[in-house]
């Protein structure tokens, strides 16, 4: 890296070719695939019934997560989930319930009996880096893309219908994932820029551009400066994504 320009000649604060399909499963409630540089993401949503957790009975049941398949890697192993596996889910899963985009209480169907499920199913299908951010952006247009099925409750019993009607969103969360490469603060960062970064900080922004959930990982810590601009830098690319997913 040097005079701003980065080994693949983006600048700092520049994303990959971001492209997106919705409705990619005709089996599923809600499907998307994304190409963020080579990276690629699916993500698929099934929705069931079920009973709600007891400490929230008037809720629904959100479920996120992440299966890194072993084509998608050389480091990738079949085998229950690893600790990146589980972070990752664990990311999209916040950037989704901070934001409120979906509003569970609205999906009870029978308090403390039964309610929607949604499980959120994200699939690496190949690893060029920035996983999180293609996962987060892949997980909301599958949602956008939702379709839940409607229902009859008869006798305190719930049965689903063949009619659907679309998932109401309240709200398009983004995460964005900055890089500190040795002084640089880098977006979306390669395979090989993740290889030598020193820290990832995760900023998730809902569509007002107030931040949703942070994360960071890494060995090295980042100024009060560093963490403004990274934040400002995330804020300004969670705008031109959103607007990306909101027209695929």
């Amino acid at each position: 890296m040097s005079e701003g320009k980065r080994d693949d000649g983006r600048s700092f604060a520049q994303l990959r070719p971001l492209r997106i399909r919705k409705g990619i499963f005709e089996k599923a409630e809600g499907s998307a695939e994304v190409f963020l540089g080579n990276t690629r993401v699916i993500v698929g949503v099934k929705v069931d019934k079920g009973e709600p957790f007891p400490d929230t009975p008037n809720q629904a049941v959100l479920t996120v997560n992440s299966e890194f398949t072993p084509v998608a890697s050389p480091t990738f192993e079949p085998g229950p989930p690893d600790e990146t596996s589980i972070e990752l889910a664990r990311v999209v899963d916040r950037g989704i319930r901070s934001s409120n985009a979906i509003d569970l209480e609205k999906l009870c169907i029978i308090a403390g009996k039964t309610v929607y499920v949604i499980f959120v199913d994200i699939f690496v299908l190949n690893q060029d880096g920035n996983l999180i951010d293609a996962s987060a952006i892949a997980a909301l247009a599958a949602l956008m893309n939702t379709k839940m099925p409607e229902y009859t409750v008869e006798k305190n019993e719930v049965r689903f219908l063949d009619s659907k009607k679309p998932l109401e969103l309240t709200d398009h969360p983004v995460a964005v994932s900055i890089g500190k490469i040795a002084n640089s603060l880098v977006l979306d960062m390669s395979l090989e820029e993740e290889d030598i970064m020193a820290t990832r900080f995760t900023v998730t922004t809902n569509k007002k551009g107030e931040i949703c959930a942070l994360q960071k990982s890494g060995y090295e810590g980042l100024t009060f400066e560093e963490i403004q601009k990274a934040i400002s830098m995330a804020i300004e690319a969670g705008n031109e994504i959103r607007k990306i997913v909101m027209a695929a």
